[in-house]
């Protein structure tokens, strides 16, 4: 497994666009580059936000996925 880079290169750039989505949400000021100065709250918020949409992405994913293979 890549730990310091990705194995599929399109992911940074949606993981990125997450992020971005989920501290709007939030309303986390985030910018570009560092973000050192986010407080751990909000930094943590922000990344326990989108591990949940990745979990919901992928339970009804698979989900669908798995109804169509019983067909």
């Amino acid at each position: 497994m890549a730990r310091n880079g990705a194995l599929i290169p399109e992911s940074k750039e949606k993981l990125e666009s997450l992020k971005s989505e989920v501290a709007s949400s939030l309303n986390v000021d985030l910018k570009q580059g560092y973000n050192g100065d986010l407080t751990s709250r909000e930094a943590g918020s922000v990344g326990g936000e989108m591990v949940k949409r990745m979990i919901a992405y992928a339970q009804n994913n698979m989900s669908s996925s798995s109804s169509s293979m019983m067909r």
